[in-house]
């Protein structure tokens, strides 16, 4: 009886597209920062944290903010701010200088091997924009081809992170006017009490809690993420053309030492201490002749 012939081994997957993200700790820090400072300062004027914990004050703040964005955006562009918030306090593994000498290695051996060699590598590349580039490569796709399909998709993909960006703009915009809404409906209340000044006093600063949640949010929370997630399109954007660069030149049988020197444009400077003038040698005194 024949041997069973042998399932052929596993294709190695790619890692996935998260592997290499980190905490970002400047988001973190910078909304511990900002909630200390403005709750270290009511405490300071002596006022107590629970002043400002007002169950219903989110409610109407949250809610009526989320239902504002829900009735101005599309739910599909919604669901996707709600999944890249998450990105605001993560960060991707974005160093130029690292892709560069990945791509660099892969030019060197297209040089000497062919593109050909490169179809293995491929395809257990981490990064997907990249996996495909090169993939198109290997497949002998024309240049400008390859160009232009990278670069539509990344218009595109940048047009989808903008609008999703603006989701949390227009929150921004309407926490604040929701926080309003939420004071003068605290201050119906209050009208019912005039008989009772302490409740009247108390009524009145619990009214105005709504508006605090309103501005802090939008001031906090909502445009600094909308900030912070345009910057980290920016940043992709920029990481994905340096790409279409570097496929561009192993397409072309370029130098790696000259594709290297082309893809370190890409490259930030990094700031150099500036170094002191040196001081001139002092004058030797003439000497006077006998």
């Amino acid at each position: 009886m024949a041997d069973a012939p042998k399932p052929p081994a596993p294709a190695k997957q790619a890692a996935p597209r998260n592997a290499g993200a980190r905490i970002d700790f400047g988001s973190i820090a910078g909304l511990v920062v900002a909630l200390f400072g403005i709750l270290g300062g009511l405490v300071l004027e002596g006022g107590k944290l629970k002043d400002v914990a007002q169950i219903t004050a989110a409610m109407i703040v949250l809610g009526g903010t989320s239902g504002a964005v829900l009735v101005s955006m599309p739910t599909r562009v919604v669901a996707g701010a709600l999944r890249r918030f998450i990105g605001v306090f993560r960060e991707q593994d974005t160093s130029a200088t690292a892709l560069i000498e990945e791509v660099i290695g892969y030019a060197t051996k297209a040089r000497k091997n062919g593109l050909v060699s490169l179809e293995q590598e491929a395809d257990r590349i981490a990064d997907p924009f990249l996996r495909k580039a090169l993939n198109l490569a290997v497949d002998g796709t024309d240049l400008q081809e390859i160009k232009n399909m990278l670069e539509l998709e990344i218009e595109l993909e940048s047009e989808r992170a903008e609008a999703e960006a603006r989701v949390f703009e227009a929150a921004g915009g309407y926490a604040p006017t929701i926080g309003i809404i939420g004071a003068v409906l605290g201050l119906i209340q209050v009208m019912k009490n005039l008989a009772n000044i302490d409740e009247v006093g108390h009524g009145i600063a619990v009214a105005f809690v709504a508006t605090v949640y309103g501005v802090g949010s939008a001031n906090l929370l909502f445009l600094p993420a909308a900030n912070k997630i345009k910057a980290r399109v920016q940043a992709a954007k920029q990481r994905k053309y340096l790409i279409v660069e570097a496929v561009g030149g192993i397409v072309e049988g370029l130098n790696p030492k000259m594709l290297r020197l082309k893809l370190e444009s890409y490259v930030p400077p990094s700031p150099e201490k500036k170094k002191k003038p040196e001081k001139a040698p002092a004058a030797e005194p003439a000497k006077t002749q006998a």
